[in-house]
């Protein structure tokens, strides 16, 4: 391609992973806001985290055979079509009144966000030299945090403060017709953004149309493939490799610690500001600006963390953020107070480095090939986010609606999580370490570089 060509198509697949980000943070608060509108319990509005991530975990397999088979472009356009017929799904469900619809689009919205995060990544590796590959996915990386402080600024100013003002106890309180007037007005404010999703979505498959080459870039063109190799037995092969397995359980809970403490800081935030007087919606509009704050605090720390990396080896950073992230932890239950809101806010910065960490870390010994289907299933270890923020929600579910004491105690879910990725991090530095010791090279410039 010539450089204008891969410098159009650079922009235009960068803008997908922006549309994943804002897509992302503008779902955490409708966990509050769905158990509000519907008048349900905490673990019933976590349904919603189930059924954005577990559209992740559903298609990533489907999508790396599907790119494997076509190309990343194909793959690219199959994901933003699904990605715009999930997002205009919040019409009929709007229509219908009822929840379970929501969930049918959150679902298909996913599997989309599942085909374009697959192609996405390895996509940008083959526009341009490949010396600079590392440049131009970090490059890339970097407006998916953009993206999503954009969806929490979205979600605050545009639903939150828009839905009614009736505390959860208040409209408990309310009879069957105002109750259903109060709920279709909230659930067409939500659904508005989503529309506008769908649109965007639209508009970016139009341009991939126009500005992508037509012929299949793969990031291995001149490895060989595997002759007939099945699929089972490739899964097998990449199992047994040393850390990919131990990898994706790490992976596994690290997104679901992650999704747990970008979710539940509205509950967190709920508890800590209306003990200072503030109203329940005013207590949550709070609680966003500090997400919104966590979330400054995580891209600043992602390049922090890339500059560190020049002195530390990646394995040693994770296991000390990971630590770190504990004794945060510890704050967030023990502190029920403007401290453990910072203590909540502060984890953002140790997680920045964790999920391009242990997804290099655990494609580590694997060829391209193999790779491919590799990175499919560390998009499937996204599966944490929907499985353990509903553990979380069981928890605080444990207590009435008007005592929420059990939102502190529920961070001990995520505090377990980072255990597990402390206990990936130190593992990784010994299998490391006892590879150099037996080789004889230096893994850090041989791999990493």
């Amino acid at each position: 391609m010539t450089k204008k060509r891969i410098v159009f198509s650079f922009i235009a697949v960068t803008l997908c992973f922006a549309l994943w980000g804002f897509a992302n943070d503008i779902t955490n608060p409708m966990v509050k806001a769905f158990s509000k509108i519907f008048k349900m319990s905490v673990t019933d509005g976590a349904l919603v985290q189930m059924a954005f991530y577990g559209g992740y975990f559903a298609m990533a397999l489907p999508a790396a055979l599907f790119i494997h088979k076509y190309s990343y472009k194909k793959g690219l356009i199959l994901g933003l079509i699904l990605f715009a017929v999930g997002s205009f799904g919040f019409l009929p469900a709007v229509a219908s009144g009822n929840y379970y619809p929501f969930l049918i689009a959150y679902f298909v919205l996913t599997c989309g966000l599942s085909f374009l995060e697959t192609s996405a990544n390895p996509y940008i590796l083959t526009l341009g030299d490949p010396k600079n590959a590392a440049i131009r996915i970090n490059l890339a990386q970097s407006f998916n945090p953009i993206g999503s402080l954009f969806g929490m600024w979205v979600a605050m100013h545009f639903i939150q403060e828009k839905m009614c003002t009736l505390s959860t106890e208040e409209r408990l309180s309310l009879n069957a017709d105002q109750f259903e007037a109060i709920k279709l007005s909230d659930l067409q404010i939500i659904s508005q953004p989503y529309i506008f999703l769908g649109l965007l979505g639209l508009v970016l498959l139009f341009i991939l149309l126009i500005v992508l080459p037509e012929h299949s870039h793969t990031v291995d063109n001149d490895t060989p493939k595997k002759s007939n190799e099945s699929i089972v037995n490739a899964f097998r092969r990449i199992l047994s490799t040393r850390g990919y397995t131990s990898g994706f359980v790490a992976q596994f809970f690290y997104v679901g610690a992650q999704i747990m403490c970008w979710t539940f800081i509205i509950q967190y935030g709920t508890e800590v500001f209306t003990a200072y007087g503030l109203g329940e919606l005013e207590a949550e509009i709070m609680s966003q600006k500090y997400n919104m704050v966590a979330m400054v605090l995580f891209c600043a720390s992602r390049f922090l963390c890339t500059y560190l990396m020049k002195f530390f080896r990646p394995e040693a950073l994770l296991t000390s953020l990971s630590v770190i992230a504990i004794l945060l932890c510890v704050g967030v239950i023990v502190m029920v107070n403007e401290i453990g809101m910072a203590c909540l806010v502060g984890i953002s910065a140790c997680m920045s480095l964790m999920f391009p960490t242990i997804y290099s870390l655990s494609l580590r010994g694997l060829d391209h090939e193999d790779a491919k289907l590799g990175a499919a299933g560390q998009i499937m270890a996204i599966l944490g986010g929907s499985v353990l923020p509903a553990v979380q929600a069981l928890i605080i579910d444990t207590t009435p609606v008007a005592d929420e004491s059990m939102v502190s105690i529920s961070f001990l879910v995520p505090l377990l999580s980072f255990g597990v990725v402390t206990f990936y991090g130190v593992k990784s530095i010994h299998d490391i370490a006892r590879e150099k010791e037996m080789h004889g090279i230096d893994i850090e410039k041989d791999y990493y570089e």
